[in-house]
């Protein structure tokens, strides 16, 4: 297939191009664009995504499941050879690893074995397209000590594809917070960065803290809900952001940052629950003053986080805090929009490693200015919203309530094993 003209950036050049895979609602990609990339090609099976996608950009998205898709046809539809694309990248999905030994006999063929779970399928992109750089993202569990086999099957396997395609990536890896770098949310995920000529990746120091001229974008201090949030209607009378379920009425006694702990015997409400016998996001709201608690992909009718004035998040809201440009779209459910935003890699923390990567890897000059999707600093937020009392309903719940006796020794842990 003839190679599509690439677009031009200014005065600078062709854009580098990004062959996407697993690119969801397109969070790397947004951010890779931010930093002067042309997404070339996405792939992507799941259908509303793809809707999205297509609403909002006009890059050549394929739907379909990467084991269906043979490497020939990502480059066809991007109009590029093997070595022709400047990075590929991709999160692909959260899921348990049981192949420590995968790569033990050395066996290039698993790569195009049609049962290879979604790491794998990476590496075989990687292998055939041969790009100039890669960026793989994924939860932090990935690189857990003691349960790190999804890490090492990908080290292992980058291993197997310079031997089988002659490349020399040297993959740098490392686990990052959103928040450091001007993401008005906590958000922890792992990243692996190579290059094919071996040059080492040198992750970039935290942009809130770095004094000695070491951030690319140095800031004073973390971006905030109210960074993110603050020019835009605290109330919204949509429906759908109303908390409902059992314990949606209780959301308005719980101060801005903190969850259902502030109503146990150790927190400064009511001893309605026992300390850490919910899950951390059970009621829990965001607060002006901080980063926001991470975004959730499917939560239940009372995980949060919440926004301060007692409601879900809006879609626009969702966006802010994932640091997506403004005047994204959505033509779907709003749990479809949380799943996909909530799935997101932060587009801001894409836009920073982007960077890093044309200047480190690919050998051009960052572009001049700021951050495009860094959100404005808007001072001090106003005071928190105040509490309100508990309802009646929920008062006869106030007593003394065990805490959590530890890991495994919980309600159904104990149940399961005959106690009581």
């Amino acid at each position: 297939m003839p190679a599509k003209s690439a677009p031009r950036l200014g005065s600078g050049g062709v854009k580098p191009t990004v062959i996407s895979l697993f690119s969801g609602v397109g969070g790397l990609d947004l951010g890779f664009e931010a930093a002067g990339f042309r997404t070339a090609v996405a792939l992507e099976m799941d259908r509303v995504c793809c809707q999205t996608m297509r609403l909002n950009r006009d890059w050549p998205v394929i739907e379909s499941d990467i084991h269906s898709v043979a490497s020939s046809d990502l480059l066809g539809v991007a109009g590029l050879r093997p070595k022709e694309a400047d990075i590929l990248i991709g999160g692909p999905p959260c899921q348990p690893f049981s192949k420590a030994g995968y790569w033990a006999t050395g066996d290039s063929k698993r790569l195009d074995d049609p049962r290879a779970d979604t790491l794998t399928a990476f590496l075989r992109v990687l292998r055939d397209t041969k790009p100039k750089a890669f960026l793989l993202e994924n939860v932090r569990g990935l690189a857990f000590s003691g349960k790190d086999e999804g890490l090492r099957h990908l080290l292992a396997g980058i291993e197997e594809v310079n031997r089988t395609a002659r490349t020399n990536y040297k993959p740098e890896w490392k686990t990052l917070n959103a928040a450091d770098f001007g993401v008005p949310q906590v958000r922890e995920r792992v990243f692996l960065i190579g290059s094919r000529d071996g040059t080492a990746f040198k992750f970039p120091t935290p942009n809130y803290s770095a004094g000695d001229g070491s951030a690319l974008f140095p800031l004073d201090r973390h971006r905030t809900a109210w960074d993110a949030l603050g020019d835009l209607p605290e109330h919204d009378d949509d429906p759908s952001l109303i908390v409902r379920g059992k314990w949606g009425d209780l959301l308005p006694s719980i101060p801005e940052g903190e969850n259902y702990l502030f109503h146990t015997n150790r927190g400064g409400g009511l001893p309605l629950f026992g300390w850490r016998r919910r899950f951390w996001s059970f009621l829990l709201k965001i607060a002006k003053s901080k980063p926001s608690w991470t975004i959730q992909a499917q939560p239940g009718p009372n995980t949060g986080p919440f926004h301060w004035s007692n409601r879900r998040l809006s879609a626009k809201e969702l966006c802010r805090l994932q640091t997506m440009p403004d005047g994204i779209k959505f033509d779907c459910s709003r749990s479809d929009i949380q799943r996909m935003l909530g799935n997101a890699v932060p587009s801001l923390l894409a836009e920073v490693l982007a960077r890093e990567i044309r200047a480190q890897l690919l050998g051009q000059p960052v572009q001049i200015g700021g951050l495009k999707l860094l959100p404005p600093d808007r001072g001090t937020p106003p005071s928190p919203v105040r509490v309100r009392p508990v309802p009646r309903k929920y008062l006869a719940l106030a007593g003394d309530h065990s805490a959590h006796p530890g890991t495994g020794q919980g309600y159904g842990s104990r149940s399961k094993q005959g106690l009581r």
